[in-house]
Protein backbone atom coordinates (compact mmCIF):
# COMPACT_ATOMS: atom_id res chain seq x y z
CA UNK A 1 0.00 0.00 0.00
CA UNK A 2 1.72 3.23 -1.16
CA UNK A 3 -0.10 5.46 1.29
CA UNK A 4 0.02 5.91 5.10
CA UNK A 5 -2.38 7.23 7.73
CA UNK A 6 -2.41 9.19 11.00
CA UNK A 7 -4.56 8.48 14.08
CA UNK A 8 -5.78 11.42 16.14
CA UNK A 9 -5.61 11.89 19.06
CA UNK A 10 -2.27 10.11 19.39
CA UNK A 11 -1.68 8.10 22.61
CA UNK A 12 -4.55 9.66 24.64
CA UNK A 13 -4.95 9.17 28.42
CA UNK A 14 -8.52 8.98 29.73
CA UNK A 15 -10.38 8.28 32.94
CA UNK A 16 -12.33 5.05 33.25
CA UNK A 17 -15.86 5.62 31.98
CA UNK A 18 -14.82 8.26 29.44
CA UNK A 19 -15.66 8.30 25.72
CA UNK A 20 -13.21 8.57 22.83
CA UNK A 21 -13.65 10.11 19.39
CA UNK A 22 -10.73 9.10 17.16
CA UNK A 23 -10.00 9.51 13.43
CA UNK A 24 -7.77 7.71 10.95
CA UNK A 25 -6.78 10.02 8.09
CA UNK A 26 -5.21 8.54 4.96
CA UNK A 27 -2.44 10.41 3.16
CA UNK A 28 -0.83 9.27 -0.07
CA UNK A 29 0.76 10.42 -3.27
CA UNK A 30 -1.14 7.93 -5.40
CA UNK A 31 -4.46 9.06 -6.87
CA UNK A 32 -7.37 7.12 -5.42
CA UNK A 33 -6.01 6.85 -1.89
CA UNK A 34 -9.20 6.60 0.19
CA UNK A 35 -10.48 5.70 3.64
CA UNK A 36 -13.10 3.42 2.19
CA UNK A 37 -12.72 -0.11 3.53
CA UNK A 38 -10.57 0.87 6.55
CA UNK A 39 -11.30 -0.83 9.86
CA UNK A 40 -10.10 -0.69 13.52
CA UNK A 41 -8.68 -3.21 15.98
CA UNK A 42 -8.16 -2.90 19.73
CA UNK A 43 -5.54 -5.21 21.23
CA UNK A 44 -5.79 -7.38 18.11
CA UNK A 45 -9.59 -7.73 18.11
CA UNK A 46 -11.55 -6.20 15.24
CA UNK A 47 -14.03 -3.61 16.42
CA UNK A 48 -17.65 -3.79 15.19
CA UNK A 49 -18.18 -1.79 11.97
CA UNK A 50 -21.10 0.15 13.51
CA UNK A 51 -18.58 1.97 15.75
CA UNK A 52 -16.97 3.54 12.65
CA UNK A 53 -18.17 5.95 9.99
CA UNK A 54 -16.71 7.79 7.01
CA UNK A 55 -16.20 11.51 7.60
CA UNK A 56 -14.88 12.14 4.10
CA UNK A 57 -13.02 10.31 1.36
CA UNK A 58 -9.77 10.17 3.35
CA UNK A 59 -10.93 10.01 7.00
CA UNK A 60 -12.56 7.24 9.03
CA UNK A 61 -13.95 8.08 12.48
CA UNK A 62 -14.29 5.81 15.54
CA UNK A 63 -16.53 6.31 18.60
CA UNK A 64 -15.89 4.38 21.83
CA UNK A 65 -18.07 4.95 24.91
CA UNK A 66 -17.78 4.08 28.63
CA UNK A 67 -14.20 2.86 28.41
CA UNK A 68 -12.91 0.24 30.82
CA UNK A 69 -9.45 0.30 32.37
CA UNK A 70 -6.55 -0.60 30.11
CA UNK A 71 -5.84 -4.31 29.90
CA UNK A 72 -2.10 -3.67 29.92
CA UNK A 73 -0.17 -0.94 31.74
CA UNK A 74 1.83 -0.16 28.60
CA UNK A 75 -1.41 0.99 26.97
CA UNK A 76 -4.02 -0.71 24.79
CA UNK A 77 -3.14 -0.93 21.10
CA UNK A 78 -5.59 0.93 18.87
CA UNK A 79 -4.74 0.22 15.20
CA UNK A 80 -6.09 1.45 11.88
CA UNK A 81 -6.00 -1.17 9.06
CA UNK A 82 -6.31 -1.00 5.29
CA UNK A 83 -8.82 -3.12 3.39
CA UNK A 84 -6.21 -5.88 2.90
CA UNK A 85 -5.43 -5.99 6.66
CA UNK A 86 -2.11 -4.15 6.55
CA UNK A 87 -1.42 -1.69 9.37
CA UNK A 88 -1.65 1.96 8.43
CA UNK A 89 -1.28 3.62 11.84
CA UNK A 90 -1.36 2.84 15.55
CA UNK A 91 -1.95 4.58 18.85
CA UNK A 92 -1.65 3.63 22.53
CA UNK A 93 -4.82 4.14 24.51
CA UNK A 94 -4.35 4.68 28.27
CA UNK A 95 -7.49 4.34 30.39
CA UNK A 96 -7.32 4.27 34.17
CA UNK A 97 -7.41 6.19 37.43
CA UNK A 98 -5.10 8.67 39.13
CA UNK A 99 -3.10 7.19 42.01
CA UNK A 100 -4.59 7.22 45.47
CA UNK A 101 -2.81 8.38 48.58
CA UNK A 102 -0.36 5.67 49.77
CA UNK A 103 -0.75 4.75 53.44
CA UNK A 104 0.32 2.35 56.15
CA UNK A 105 4.04 3.05 55.88
CA UNK A 106 6.15 0.88 58.19
CA UNK A 107 9.94 0.80 58.48
CA UNK A 108 12.56 -1.24 60.33
CA UNK A 109 16.33 -1.54 60.65
CA UNK A 110 18.39 -4.68 61.19
CA UNK A 111 21.74 -3.07 61.93
CA UNK A 112 21.09 0.61 62.79
CA UNK A 113 22.78 1.57 59.52
CA UNK A 114 20.03 0.61 57.06
CA UNK A 115 16.28 1.09 56.79
CA UNK A 116 13.64 -0.94 54.96
CA UNK A 117 10.14 0.44 54.42
CA UNK A 118 6.95 -0.84 52.84
CA UNK A 119 3.55 0.70 52.23
CA UNK A 120 0.06 0.10 50.89
CA UNK A 121 -0.60 1.74 47.50
CA UNK A 122 -4.14 2.99 48.19
CA UNK A 123 -7.67 1.98 49.07
CA UNK A 124 -8.22 0.27 45.72
CA UNK A 125 -4.61 0.02 44.57
CA UNK A 126 -5.34 -0.80 40.91
CA UNK A 127 -5.09 2.23 38.62
CA UNK A 128 -4.85 0.27 35.31
CA UNK A 129 -1.92 2.53 34.46
CA UNK A 130 1.75 2.24 35.19
CA UNK A 131 2.16 4.01 38.54
CA UNK A 132 5.56 4.94 39.85
CA UNK A 133 6.15 4.97 43.64
CA UNK A 134 9.05 6.89 45.16
CA UNK A 135 10.07 6.66 48.79
CA UNK A 136 11.46 10.00 49.98
CA UNK A 137 13.23 10.76 53.25
CA UNK A 138 15.11 13.56 54.97
CA UNK A 139 16.37 14.59 58.38
CA UNK A 140 13.54 16.25 60.23
CA UNK A 141 15.00 19.68 60.96
CA UNK A 142 17.50 20.08 58.18
CA UNK A 143 18.90 18.45 55.09
CA UNK A 144 17.57 17.88 51.62
CA UNK A 145 15.09 15.37 50.24
CA UNK A 146 16.56 11.99 49.37
CA UNK A 147 15.07 9.26 47.20
CA UNK A 148 15.33 5.56 48.00
CA UNK A 149 16.80 3.56 45.11
CA UNK A 150 16.52 -0.16 45.98
CA UNK A 151 12.87 -1.06 45.39
CA UNK A 152 10.91 -4.34 45.71
CA UNK A 153 13.30 -5.73 48.33
CA UNK A 154 10.59 -7.29 50.53
CA UNK A 155 7.60 -7.08 48.23
CA UNK A 156 6.09 -5.04 45.40
CA UNK A 157 5.69 -1.86 47.47
CA UNK A 158 8.93 -1.63 49.45
CA UNK A 159 12.34 -0.02 49.35
CA UNK A 160 15.66 -0.46 51.13
CA UNK A 161 18.06 2.31 52.19
CA UNK A 162 21.35 0.44 52.76
CA UNK A 163 23.57 3.03 54.49
CA UNK A 164 24.46 6.61 55.39
CA UNK A 165 21.70 7.06 57.95
CA UNK A 166 22.14 9.17 61.08
CA UNK A 167 21.36 8.08 64.65
CA UNK A 168 19.72 10.14 67.41
CA UNK A 169 17.99 12.34 64.81
CA UNK A 170 14.43 11.78 63.58
CA UNK A 171 13.75 11.18 59.91
CA UNK A 172 10.70 12.22 57.91
CA UNK A 173 9.61 9.54 55.44
CA UNK A 174 6.86 9.62 52.83
CA UNK A 175 5.82 7.98 49.55
CA UNK A 176 4.88 9.75 46.31
CA UNK A 177 2.77 7.99 43.65
CA UNK A 178 2.64 9.28 40.06
CA UNK A 179 1.01 8.16 36.81
CA UNK A 180 -0.35 9.73 33.61
CA UNK A 181 -3.46 11.01 35.37
CA UNK A 182 -1.91 12.65 38.40
CA UNK A 183 -0.01 12.16 41.63
CA UNK A 184 -0.63 11.58 45.32
CA UNK A 185 1.51 11.83 48.44
CA UNK A 186 1.25 9.89 51.69
CA UNK A 187 1.25 11.34 55.17
CA UNK A 188 4.73 11.87 56.62
CA UNK A 189 6.06 9.22 58.99
CA UNK A 190 8.51 10.51 61.59
CA UNK A 191 10.83 8.00 63.25
CA UNK A 192 14.20 7.52 64.91
CA UNK A 193 16.26 4.59 63.62
CA UNK A 194 16.83 3.41 67.20
CA UNK A 195 13.07 3.00 67.71
CA UNK A 196 12.57 0.60 64.79
CA UNK A 197 15.39 -1.91 65.26
CA UNK A 198 14.55 -5.56 64.74
CA UNK A 199 16.53 -8.79 64.41
CA UNK A 200 16.36 -12.10 62.64
CA UNK A 201 14.33 -14.77 64.46
CA UNK A 202 16.19 -16.65 67.20
CA UNK A 203 18.19 -19.50 65.60
CA UNK A 204 18.66 -23.07 66.80
CA UNK A 205 15.33 -23.54 68.57
CA UNK A 206 15.28 -26.93 70.30
CA UNK A 207 12.26 -28.54 71.97
CA UNK A 208 12.72 -31.62 74.16
CA UNK A 209 10.97 -33.65 76.81
CA UNK A 210 11.46 -32.99 80.51
CA UNK A 211 12.39 -36.43 81.72
CA UNK A 212 9.25 -38.53 81.96
CA UNK A 213 6.92 -35.62 82.73
CA UNK A 214 4.05 -36.19 80.35
CA UNK A 215 2.64 -32.64 80.49
CA UNK A 216 5.80 -30.61 79.85
CA UNK A 217 8.31 -29.67 77.17
CA UNK A 218 11.55 -27.72 77.46
CA UNK A 219 12.32 -25.02 74.86
CA UNK A 220 15.84 -23.63 74.30
CA UNK A 221 17.16 -21.20 71.68
CA UNK A 222 20.14 -19.01 70.81
CA UNK A 223 20.11 -15.22 70.83
CA UNK A 224 20.22 -13.62 67.36
CA UNK A 225 23.79 -12.60 66.41
CA UNK A 226 22.81 -8.91 66.12
CA UNK A 227 22.21 -8.79 69.87
CA UNK A 228 25.91 -9.46 70.45
CA UNK A 229 27.10 -7.21 67.64
CA UNK A 230 25.25 -4.12 68.86
CA UNK A 231 24.87 -4.82 72.58
CA UNK A 232 21.08 -5.02 72.43
CA UNK A 233 19.05 -6.52 75.20
CA UNK A 234 16.10 -8.64 74.21
CA UNK A 235 12.81 -10.06 75.29
CA UNK A 236 11.26 -13.14 73.76
CA UNK A 237 7.87 -14.62 73.05
CA UNK A 238 6.96 -18.26 72.53
CA UNK A 239 3.91 -19.65 70.84
CA UNK A 240 2.89 -23.28 70.51
CA UNK A 241 0.04 -25.34 69.10
CA UNK A 242 -1.12 -28.92 68.84
CA UNK A 243 -0.18 -30.66 65.59
CA UNK A 244 -3.73 -30.80 64.18
CA UNK A 245 -4.74 -27.29 65.29
CA UNK A 246 -4.28 -23.82 63.80
CA UNK A 247 -4.75 -22.01 67.13
CA UNK A 248 -1.55 -20.80 68.78
CA UNK A 249 -1.12 -20.16 72.48
CA UNK A 250 1.31 -17.30 73.18
CA UNK A 251 3.62 -17.11 76.20
CA UNK A 252 4.43 -13.44 76.85
CA UNK A 253 6.39 -13.54 80.11
CA UNK A 254 9.60 -15.16 78.85
CA UNK A 255 11.61 -11.99 79.58
CA UNK A 256 15.23 -12.09 78.37
CA UNK A 257 15.86 -15.79 79.03
CA UNK A 258 16.84 -18.22 76.29
CA UNK A 259 14.94 -21.19 77.70
CA UNK A 260 11.48 -21.94 78.94
CA UNK A 261 9.46 -24.89 80.19
CA UNK A 262 5.94 -25.34 78.83
CA UNK A 263 3.54 -26.95 81.30
CA UNK A 264 -0.05 -28.13 81.27
CA UNK A 265 0.35 -29.94 77.94
CA UNK A 266 -1.53 -33.02 76.78
CA UNK A 267 0.32 -36.33 77.20
CA UNK A 268 1.31 -38.19 74.04
CA UNK A 269 0.75 -35.14 71.82
CA UNK A 270 2.88 -33.51 69.12
CA UNK A 271 3.40 -29.76 69.58
CA UNK A 272 4.84 -27.14 67.22
CA UNK A 273 6.82 -24.35 68.88
CA UNK A 274 8.11 -21.00 67.59
CA UNK A 275 10.12 -18.18 69.20
CA UNK A 276 10.57 -14.51 68.27
CA UNK A 277 12.69 -11.67 69.59
CA UNK A 278 12.23 -7.98 70.38
CA UNK A 279 15.38 -5.88 71.00
CA UNK A 280 15.31 -3.08 73.55
CA UNK A 281 17.69 -1.06 75.68
CA UNK A 282 19.56 0.14 72.57
CA UNK A 283 22.04 2.80 73.70
CA UNK A 284 19.96 3.18 76.83
CA UNK A 285 16.69 3.77 74.96
CA UNK A 286 13.60 2.79 76.94
CA UNK A 287 11.56 2.05 73.82
CA UNK A 288 11.16 -1.51 72.63
CA UNK A 289 12.12 -2.39 69.10
CA UNK A 290 10.07 -4.36 66.60
CA UNK A 291 9.25 -8.02 66.99
CA UNK A 292 11.16 -10.27 64.62
CA UNK A 293 9.47 -12.86 62.46
CA UNK A 294 8.68 -16.15 64.18
CA UNK A 295 11.33 -18.86 63.95
CA UNK A 296 10.67 -21.93 61.83
CA UNK A 297 8.33 -24.33 63.68
CA UNK A 298 10.06 -27.00 65.77
CA UNK A 299 8.13 -30.14 66.69
CA UNK A 300 8.31 -32.42 69.72
CA UNK A 301 5.92 -34.77 71.48
CA UNK A 302 5.11 -35.19 75.14
CA UNK A 303 5.45 -38.69 76.67
CA UNK A 304 2.37 -40.87 76.79
CA UNK A 305 0.62 -41.08 80.15
CA UNK A 306 1.26 -44.30 82.07
CA UNK A 307 -1.17 -43.52 84.87
CA UNK A 308 -4.15 -45.89 85.04
CA UNK A 309 -7.52 -44.37 84.26
CA UNK A 310 -10.73 -44.81 86.28
CA UNK A 311 -11.16 -48.39 87.35
CA UNK A 312 -7.54 -49.14 86.53
CA UNK A 313 -6.59 -50.32 90.02
CA UNK A 314 -5.45 -47.09 91.64
CA UNK A 315 -4.65 -47.60 95.34
CA UNK A 316 -6.84 -45.94 97.94
CA UNK A 317 -5.90 -45.21 101.59
CA UNK A 318 -7.01 -48.02 103.92
CA UNK A 319 -9.69 -47.17 106.41
CA UNK A 320 -8.51 -45.89 109.76
CA UNK A 321 -5.07 -44.89 108.48
CA UNK A 322 -3.85 -41.31 108.52
CA UNK A 323 -4.78 -39.57 105.25
CA UNK A 324 -2.71 -37.02 103.36
CA UNK A 325 -5.87 -35.65 101.70
CA UNK A 326 -5.38 -31.97 102.68
CA UNK A 327 -1.76 -32.02 101.50
CA UNK A 328 -2.72 -33.66 98.22
CA UNK A 329 -5.48 -31.11 97.69
CA UNK A 330 -3.01 -28.29 98.17
CA UNK A 331 -0.59 -30.00 95.79
CA UNK A 332 -3.31 -30.34 93.16
CA UNK A 333 -4.14 -26.65 93.53
CA UNK A 334 -0.49 -25.73 93.11
CA UNK A 335 0.00 -27.99 90.09
CA UNK A 336 -3.29 -26.83 88.63
CA UNK A 337 -2.06 -23.25 88.69
CA UNK A 338 1.23 -24.25 87.08
CA UNK A 339 -0.49 -26.24 84.36
CA UNK A 340 -2.38 -23.16 83.20
CA UNK A 341 0.86 -21.35 82.51
CA UNK A 342 4.17 -21.92 80.85
CA UNK A 343 6.55 -21.17 83.65
CA UNK A 344 9.84 -19.71 82.49
CA UNK A 345 11.46 -18.22 85.57
CA UNK A 346 14.06 -19.88 87.78
CA UNK A 347 11.78 -19.24 90.74
CA UNK A 348 9.04 -21.40 89.24
CA UNK A 349 11.52 -24.17 88.46
CA UNK A 350 12.83 -24.12 92.02
CA UNK A 351 9.36 -24.13 93.54
CA UNK A 352 8.23 -27.01 91.38
CA UNK A 353 11.37 -29.09 91.89
CA UNK A 354 11.34 -28.46 95.66
CA UNK A 355 7.71 -29.50 95.84
CA UNK A 356 8.39 -32.72 93.98
CA UNK A 357 11.41 -33.48 96.18
CA UNK A 358 9.27 -32.92 99.26
CA UNK A 359 6.58 -35.23 97.90
CA UNK A 360 9.11 -37.96 97.15
CA UNK A 361 10.58 -37.64 100.65
CA UNK A 362 7.11 -37.64 102.21
CA UNK A 363 6.14 -40.71 100.20
CA UNK A 364 9.34 -42.53 101.25
CA UNK A 365 8.80 -41.67 104.94
CA UNK A 366 5.18 -42.83 104.78
CA UNK A 367 6.25 -46.15 103.26
CA UNK A 368 8.85 -46.64 106.01
CA UNK A 369 6.26 -45.91 108.71
CA UNK A 370 3.83 -48.34 107.13
CA UNK A 371 6.59 -50.96 107.03
CA UNK A 372 7.34 -50.51 110.76
CA UNK A 373 3.66 -50.70 111.67
CA UNK A 374 3.22 -53.83 109.57
CA UNK A 375 6.23 -55.49 111.26
CA UNK A 376 4.85 -54.62 114.67
CA UNK A 377 1.45 -56.14 113.83
CA UNK A 378 3.07 -59.33 112.61
CA UNK A 379 5.18 -59.60 115.80
CA UNK A 380 2.10 -59.12 118.02
CA UNK A 381 0.16 -61.76 116.08
CA UNK A 382 2.93 -64.37 116.62
CA UNK A 383 3.06 -63.73 120.39
CA UNK A 384 6.07 -64.28 122.70
CA UNK A 385 8.60 -66.89 121.69
CA UNK A 386 8.62 -70.11 123.62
Amino acid sequence: MPYTAVISPQDPTLLIGSSLQATCSVHGDTPGATAEGLYWTLNGRRLPPELSRMLNASTMALALANLNGSRQQSGDNLVCHARDGSILAGSCLYVGLPPEKPFNISCWSRNMKDLTCRWTPGTHGETFLHTNYSLKYKLRWYGQDNTCEEYHTVGPHSCHIPKDLALFTPYEIWVEATNRLGSARSDVLTLDILDVVTTDPPPDVHVSRVGGLEDQLSVRWVSPPALKDFLFQAKYQIRYRVEDSVDWKVVDDVSNQTSCRLAGLKPGTVYFVQVRCNPFGIYGSKKAGIWSEWSHPTAASTPRSERPGPGGGACEPRGGEPSSGPVRRELKQFLGWLKKHAYCSNLSFRLYDQWRAWMQKSHKTRNQDEGILSSGRRGTARGPAR
